[in-house]
C-alpha cells in the first residue's frame, strides 16, 4: 500500500501525522509525508522523512495572533475572522496536494486540512481517511458554544448550529477550492476516524455512525514522539520537589516576561518549583534551583513527575496529561481548546478559564481547584482507562481502507500486511 499522509497546522497537528506514518512503515507499507514547510525538520528529527504543502503554519498563527478581529466583542466579527483564516493556505495546500497524490493508493488527512485533501482525492480517485482530534461532525452531544450557558442548549438545536458552523465553513472555502477547474470523481471510500477518548463526551458514542469508528486517543502513550530529556531537566526534576508545568505550545504569548514573572510568583508562593515549557513563545532558557525554563519536554516522561499541568488545551496535551494522571488548569486560546476545558472539568479532571482572563489571583484559585484530594485522585484513576493502541487501531482502519478500493487488495493478519 501507497500511502499519502497530508497533516496541516502546528506541531499538534504534524506529531499524530508522523506516528501514523512510523506505524505504516513498520508494517511495510510505503509513505510520503506532507507537512506544513516549517514542520518537516520537525518530523526528519524524529526519523519520518517529509516534504512541505501549504503554508507555514506560524506564520499563519501569527496572522491570527495580529488581527485584532478574534478579540472583538462582536460574534459576527470572531466569526468572519476565523473563516478568513481558514480560507489562508487551502489554495497552496491543494496545488501541492494536486502534485503529490498521484501514485498513491490512499490519502490520510487531519481536520485542519480535510476540505483540501478531500479535493485532491476527489480529483485523483482516492479514498480518502480523515482523523478528527476533536468531535467536529454535526452532533447533540458536544455544547457547540463551550460555556456554561452553551451545555443548556437544546440537544436538536445544537446539532443544528453544528451543521450550520459547517456550511458556514464549507460556503467559505468554496472560492479558494474552485480555482483549479478539478475534475471530481466519486471517492472510492471514505473514513472519518474519532481520535479522541469518546468517553469525554458523554452521549456521544451513541451518535457516531459505524463508518466513524472510534479509536481512542491516536497521540496516547505510544503516540507520544519520545524526544531525549536534556539531561540538566533530568537533574533538575531529580533535585528537588514536583514542580508545576507550564506550557502555551504554539500559542503566541503576547507578554513572555509578565507571563514568566506571573507564574513564578504563583508557584513560589505556593511552595512550588515551576518548570515552564517556551512552545513558540520568545522566552530564553533559565536555571534555577526553584524554576526551569525550556523550549520544549516530552509530555510522556515529564508530566507524570508534575503535580499539576497548566496549558493551552491543546488535544496532544490534553491527552498527555489525561494518560499521566497530572491534574489540568487549561487556559484554552482558541479552536477546540475551550471544549476540552469544559469537557475536563465537567468531568473532574480539570478547571478551566480563557487565556485572556488569566491573572495571579485565577491562577491561584485554578490550582487550588485542581489541588483537591478528590480532583487528584480522580485524575490519577482516569490514567488507568488509556490502552496503547490508538494509533495501531487508525492504522488497522487506513489499512481497511485502502483493502477495500485497491484491485488487488492487500492481505492483512492480525493487523500487519503479508
Amino acid at each position: 500500500m501507497r500511502a499519502l499522509l497530508a497533516f496541516t497546522g502546528s506541531r499538534g497537528d504534524a506529531q499524530p501525522g508522523i506516528l501514523l506514518a512510523r506505524e505504516l512503515l513498520a508494517r511495510g507499507h510505503s509513505v510520503t509525508l506532507a507537512l506544513s514547510p516549517n514542520l518537516v525538520e520537525f518530523a526528519t528529527a524524529h526519523g519520518v522523512p517529509a516534504v512541505g504543502f501549504g503554508c507555514d503554519s506560524a506564520e499563519l498563527l501569527a496572522t491570527q495572533h495580529n488581527d485584532h478581529r478574534f478579540r472583538s466583542a462582536s460574534p459576527r466579527e470572531r466569526m468572519r475572522a476565523v473563516l478568513d483564516l481558514q480560507r489562508r493556505g487551502v489554495a497552496e495546500a491543494v496545488r501541492d496536494l494536486l502534485v503529490l497524490a498521484p501514485g498513491h493508493d490512499v490519502l490520510v488527512t487531519g481536520m485542519a486540512g480535510e476540505e483540501a485533501a478531500e479535493k485532491a482525492a476527489r480529483h485523483v480517485g482516492l479514498p480518502l481517511a480523515a482523523v478528527h482530534f476533536f468531535p467536529i461532525r454535526p452532533n447533540r452531544s458536544v455544547p457547540v458554544v463551550p460555556t456554561a450557558w452553551g451545555e443548556r442548549i437544546p440537544g436538536a438545536l445544537n446539532r443544528r448550529i453544528w451543521a450550520g458552523l459547517r456550511w458556514a465553513r464549507d460556503a467559505a472555502l468554496e472560492r479558494p477550492l474552485a480555482e483549479f477547474g478539478i475534475v471530481e470523481h466519486p471517492l472510492p471510500g471514505r473514513v472519518s476516524i474519532q481520535a479522541y477518548d469518546v468517553d469525554l463526551f458523554p452521549g456521544l458514542s451513541a451518535e457516531l455512525p459505524t463508518r466513524h469508528p472510534v479509536t481512542g486517543f491516536v497521540v496516547d502513550t505510544t503516540g507520544f514522539l519520545s524526544t531525549p530529556t536534556d539531561p540538566a531537566l533530568t537533574a533538575w526534576l531529580d533535585a528537588g520537589s514536583a514542580p508545576i508545568y507550564v506550557g502555551f505550545g504554539s500559542m503566541a504569548v503576547s507578554d513572555p516576561a509578565g507571563l514568566v514573572a506571573m507564574v513564578r510568583e504563583v508557584c513560589a508562593r505556593r511552595g512550588r518549583r515551576l518548570l515552564l515549557a517556551s512552545g513558540w513563545a520568545s522566552i530564553a532558557p533559565q536555571w534555577t534551583p526553584e524554576a526551569a525554563i525550556v523550549n520544549q519536554v516530552d509530555h510522556a516522561t515529564v508530566f507524570p513527575r508534575c503535580v499539576a499541568a497548566v496549558h493551552h488545551g491543546g488535544a496532544g496535551t490534553t491527552a498527555a496529561a489525561l494518560r499521566a494522571g497530572v491534574p489540568q488548569v487549561i487556559c484554552a486560546v482558541q479552536a477546540d481548546q475551550p471544549y476540552w476545558g469544559r469537557a475536563l472539568t465537567r468531568l473532574g479532571l480539570a478547571s478551566t478559564l480563557r487565556a485572556t482572563d488569566l491573572g495571579m489571583a485565577e491562577l491561584t484559585a485554578l490550582l487550588d481547584q485542581v489541588a483537591d484530594p478528590t480532583l487528584v485522585s480522580r485524575a490519577a484513576a482516569y490514567a488507568n482507562r488509556f490502552a496503547d493502541t490508538g494509533v495501531a487501531r487508525a492504522v488497522d482502519e487506513v489499512e481497511a481502507l485502502a483493502c477495500s478500493t485497491l484491485p488487488i487488495p492487500v492481505r492483512i493478519h492480525a493487523g500487519r500486511p503479508q
